[in-house]
C-alpha cells in the first residue's frame, strides 16, 4: 500500500516543478533531503521512475500518478473547510502544566466570548515535543519556554520574558544575590528544578557568567514543591519573578542571568479560534507577566 505522506509530497514536487521549489511551499517544516529520500522510497516501491531531477520533468508515470493525486490534494483544504464549518470550533493546545492550570483558564474565558462553543483538548509537554506535534498536526497552538530557535516552518509569537530570581528563607542574612558569588562555590544547598528545563539551564548560564559552580542538591517537580522547601530551611531556591511565592521567602533578583522567554508556536495561517486565542494571550501577558515583548515571529 502506498504511503499517503510520500504521495502528499510528490504532489508538491510534481505540483511546483521540483524538489527544492517544493520544500519552500510545503506548509510544514521538512528539509529537501529528507523529500528527496521519501520520493526515492516512492519510486521504488512502485518499481518506476516518476521524474527526472534536472532538468525537471515528469516521465510518464509520473504524469499518471500526478493526475491520480492531483484533483484529491487541490481539494483537501475546501473539504476541510466544508467539514469544519458544521462542527463546534475546536482548539487543541499544548502547554507546561504550569500554565495549562494556572494561567489558560483566564485566556480560555476570554476566548469563549467570541467562540461559546470551542472544544478544548489539552496536553503538557516541552518545546521539541510541541513542535513535532505541531508539524503533524496533532496540536494547533503551543505555549511554551522557549528552549532553542522553533522549527522551519512554524509561526512564533513573544508573550513575555520572565526574569530569573532566587528564593532564599524570609531571615536568611543574604541580602542580595551578589554575595553567593563570592566565593565561586556557594556553600548553601540549591533548589533547582531539572536540569531539561529552561529556568535550570539558563541560571547555569549566569553562573558560568559569574565563574560559579553550583550544583544542586534537591531538584524540585515545580516552582510551587522548590518555594516550599526553601521556606522550611532546605536551601536556595532557583525562581521566576511573579511565580506564587511562599510567604516565608524572600525573592532576590538576578538581573544578569538569561530570562525565561515564554513564547506562542504555530503553523501556517492561524484559524479563528487560533487567532482569538493569540489575542487573548497577548492582552493577558501584558495584564499578568510584566515585560512583554509581544512582536510576531518569522517562520523560523
Amino acid at each position: 500500500m502506498l504511503n499517503p505522506h510520500h504521495l502528499e509530497l510528490f504532489y508538491h514536487v510534481a505540483l511546483h516543478r521540483g524538489i527544492s521549489r517544493a520544500v519552500r511551499h510545503i506548509p510544514y517544516g521538512i528539509q529537501q533531503p529528507a523529500v528527496s529520500g521519501q520520493m526515492l522510497q516512492l519510486e521504488q516501491q512502485l518499481g518506476a521512475k516518476l521524474f527526472a531531477r534536472t532538468p525537471f520533468a515528469l516521465t510518464p508515470e509520473g504524469e499518471l500518478l500526478f493526475a491520480h493525486v492531483r484533483p484529491f490534494f487541490e481539494k483537501l483544504p475546501s473539504l476541510e473547510a466544508r467539514l469544519r464549518a458544521g462542527l463546534a470550533p475546536q482548539l487543541r493546545i499544548g502547554a507546561a502544566e504550569p500554565i495549562l492550570r494556572d494561567h489558560l483558564p483566564a485566556v480560555v474565558r476570554e476566548v469563549r466570548r467570541a467562540h461559546p462553543t470551542l472544544q478544548l483538548q489539552l496536553r503538557s509537554g516541552y518545546q521539541p515535543q510541541f513542535e513535532a506535534w505541531l508539524l503533524q498536526r496533532e496540536i494547533d497552538l503551543a505555549i511554551t519556554a522557549l528552549e532553542a530557535r522553533p522549527a522551519i516552518g512554524l509561526q512564533h509569537q513573544s508573550l513575555t520574558r520572565l526574569a530569573l530570581v532566587l528564593l532564599v528563607p524570609r531571615r536568611s542574612p543574604v541580602r542580595a544575590a551578589a554575595e553567593l558569588w563570592r566565593n565561586r562555590s556557594p556553600a548553601e544547598p540549591l533548589i533547582s528544578p531539572a536540569a531539561t528545563e529552561t529556568i535550570a539551564r539558563n541560571f547555569q548560564r549566569g553562573l558560568a557568567r559569574h565563574r560559579c559552580t553550583w550544583a544542586p542538591a534537591i531538584i524540585a517537580s515545580s516552582l510551587e514543591t522548590a518555594a516550599q522547601f526553601v521556606a522550611e530551611g532546605y536551601g536556595i531556591g532557583v525562581s521566576v519573578a511573579g511565580a506564587p511565592v511562599h510567604r516565608g521567602v524572600r525573592e532576590l533578583p538576578l538581573p544578569d542571568f538569561p530570562p525565561v522567554e515564554i513564547v506562542a508556536l504555530w503553523l501556517g495561517q492561524p484559524a479563528p479560534a487560533v487567532a482569538a486565542t493569540l489575542a487573548a494571550l497577548r492582552t493577558y501577558a501584558s495584564a499578568h507577566w510584566g515585560e512583554q515583548a509581544a512582536t510576531p515571529g518569522r517562520p523560523g
